[in-house]
């Protein structure tokens, strides 16, 4: 089997078509995307479940996992969307999810009379098997390694030639037309 032969030009392989731009959404970030989705999912059902039949046993928690599905549901559509603007929204909702986690897991540990009811960031994320603990760091990470990415493309490169044959797209030529 051969290798594909890449285009220095276009950035593209004979296999693969034209390279795309650094997506959140992309490669590692589906599984992102897919996680939170299911968290996003699960926190929902829950939240609802605990605020419309038992509110009132706990009602600080339950509003406490009815924002972690808020926010869970922001991060996963800024995630998969990918354009600046969805980033910097998921972006905003992951340094709240952590901070969230980790002041709601500590204040579970430290106070646990204050809650009655367990919430998705009690005691770190425990009742999810820590995956809330862990994913907004894994998301952080991810959008600063696609950010990078990102200023590392070049925009030609998936563009490629103009109908001129410019690969740039500034054919001297073209503009006197």
């Amino acid at each position: 089997m051969s290798e594909p032969n890449m285009n220095a030009e276009t950035g593209a392989t004979s296999e693969t078509g034209p390279a795309e731009r650094p997506h959140t959404g992309h490669g590692f970030g589906r599984l992102l995307v897919a996680v939170y989705g299911l968290l996003a999912l699960a926190a929902t059902g829950r939240s609802i479940l605990q605020i419309t039949e038992y509110f009132d046993r706990a009602p600080v928690p339950f509003l406490l996992s009815a924002l972690a599905a808020l926010i869970y549901l922001v991060a996963t559509f800024g995630l998969a969307r990918g354009d600046r603007a969805s980033v910097r929204l998921a972006t905003i909702a992951l340094v709240i999810e952590l901070a969230g986690v980790l002041v709601v897991g500590r204040w579970s540990q430290v106070r646990p009379e204050a809650f009655p009811e367990k919430t998705v960031w009690s005691h770190f994320g425990q009742g999810y098997g820590y995956v809330p603990l862990l994913l907004p760091v894994l998301g952080l990470w991810w959008i600063r390694r696609t950010a990078r990415a990102t200023e590392d493309f070049d925009p030609a490169a998936v563009a490629g030639p103009d109908e001129h044959g410019d690969p740039t797209g500034t054919n001297p030529a073209r503009s006197a037309d």
